[in-house]
């Protein structure tokens, strides 16, 4: 239990440290101007005084140097000309936005962002992609799963369809947000692929979005792969809500006398690494000695925490029991100490499922078939406006998400900025989507062979053969959370543990 004790540690460690930060105006410096410049208003100081502490790369960042600003004038002058876009001041604070760090976000309403963390949002519970014709602006989408009981189900979709309109209206580069991600009811133009030719089907019943919260732990089933009974496990985001359910899963491959797993991570983004910690013990072991990952912040959190509490603070371990929450008790680990690991990636999975890949690397060989990761070793953690009591303000309701942490595993290897390259290069054949566990399904089938030994059939899509097309979007991407790796909670909550 010692690593999730060091999260809750560092969460209080950052909120004591945090509060001075935040809270405090921006002090003028002696023999300024007798006619200042207008201090900025509170949300401004908040995002500028939080980075300036927090941030990883805050010491990257020039305009977080102590002596860029010749006075404080000149720093009122730059906070001020945002007025209120305090995104726009958010995200010119952050180093090399997009290029190094494309991670970090801010948000204007921190309770929606903690229903992210939850799983929850409100939307038609389908999950998919977008791709555009090459040559043309038309835009088409393909269901990968749908959630049981939401809206998409309910008007018949399924993994596998394909769409081509939103309310009778054609998707294009220049309409799909509006129609797709800014709407709340609507219809689908359901479509069909024959001989590479695409041709308009039928009309959904009207839907309406709900607030859903989403299970992560998709579907899971034991095969028979070469006579060695074999997990299989669809799990698409580490929700610690769900981390029960998760144990659960494992403890019905621990019944089944499981040796052997595949992990099916083509759409997980990320999420908890509390989670993460979970997962990776579930899979191998839940002996706290057992180092998983160490954590690197900017060097005033670094030196706080090794002269606060000793450099094993920093280091995350394997756990032996789910922590207790509001609504659950501690749960034992339900641990298969498997080495014989397959993990199907994608171009899609990131953060917390590389964490988890790249934690495991040490201590076996994991496998990987499919296509490079996205590249994310960071993590981030949610940073509120406090006022010195430690209360969150109530004159606003913004919170940022920076990144505050590299994570590198026992050997101390991170920075894949290019993502985990897979041992068996493999595709997913949007074209003919069969239902997970399906052993035809395309990468799943590249993982049974590939365990086999056999070779499988080509696994480019074969819609590439007559068609050229441009991947543009994921319904994920559209999420707050999207490929991000955490520290979850509230900081004033864990104070008041």
């Amino acid at each position: 239990m010692k690593s999730i004790y060091k999260i809750l540690l560092l969460f209080f460690a950052v909120l004591l440290l945090g509060i001075n930060a935040c809270e405090k105006e921006i002090p003028r410096k002696e023999n300024e101007n007798d006619d200042p410049v207008e201090e900025p208003d509170r949300i401004s100081t908040f995002i500028y005084s939080g980075l300036k502490d927090v941030y990883l790369w805050y010491d990257k960042v020039n305009k977080l140097g102590d002596n860029y600003f010749a006075t404080t004038d000149a720093l009122y002058t730059y906070l001020n000309g945002f007025d209120i876009y305090y995104d726009e001041l958010f995200y010119d604070l952050l180093y090399q936005y997009g290029t190094i760090d494309k991670w970090s976000w801010i948000v204007d309403d921190w309770e929606e962002l903690e229903n992210s963390f939850a799983g929850i949002s409100k939307s038609m519970g389908y999950d998919f992609r977008l791709v555009r014709l090459s040559g043309s602006d038309d835009v088409f989408g393909y269901i990968r799963y749908v959630l049981p009981g939401s809206p998409a189900d309910n008007a018949g979709l399924k993994r596998g369809d394909f769409f081509l309109e939103v309310n009778g209206q054609q998707l294009t580069i220049n309409n799909y947000v509006d129609l797709l991600f800014d709407s709340e009811i609507y219809t689908l133009t359901k479509a069909t692929i024959t001989d590479n030719t695409i041709y308009l089907g039928d009309e959904t019943d009207l839907m309406e979005a709900i607030v859903i919260q989403e299970n992560p732990v998709h579907y899971y089933d034991v095969l028979d792969v070469g006579g060695v009974p074999t997990g299989y496990l669809v799990y698409n985001a580490f929700t610690s809500d769900f981390d029960i359910e998760l144990n659960n899963a494992f403890e019905y491959f621990k019944n089944q006398g499981v040796s052997r797993l595949i992990l099916d991570l083509r759409y997980n983004g990320g999420g908890s690494i509390q989670t993460a910690i979970y997962f990776a013990s579930m899979i191998y072991s839940t002996d706290d000695t057992k180092l998983f990952s160490r954590s690197q912040w900017n060097d005033k959190y670094t030196a706080y925490f090794e002269d606060t509490y000793g450099e094993d603070i920093l280091n995350y371990y394997f756990t032996d029991e789910i922590e207790a929450t509001e609504t659950t008790a501690a749960t034992p680990i339900s641990n298969l100490g498997i080495t014989d690991l397959y993990v199907i990636t994608t171009g899609s999975t990131a953060s917390a499922s590389e964490l988890v890949i790249n934690g495991l690397e040490p201590y076996f060989d994991v496998k990987l078939v499919g296509a490079n990761t996205v590249g994310k070793y960071v993590g981030s953690i949610t940073v509120k406006d406090y006022d010195n009591q430690g209360n969150v303000v109530t004159s606003h309701k913004w919170a940022m998400q920076p990144i505050v942490l590299k994570l590198t595993n026992a050997d101390g290897v991170s920075d894949f900025v290019n993502g985990l390259a897979p041992d068996e290069f493999a595709e997913e054949d949007f074209v003919n989507l069969l239902p997970f566990g399906d052993e035809n399904e395309t990468l799943l089938k590249a993982t049974i062979d590939y365990i086999l030994g056999t070779k499988s059939a080509s696994t480019l899509p074969h819609l590439r053969e007559g068609i050229d097309y441009d991947v543009i979007a994921d319904s994920k991407d559209f999420k707050p959370l999207s490929k991000e790796m955490y520290l979850e909670g509230d900081f004033f909550n864990y104070l008041h543990k």
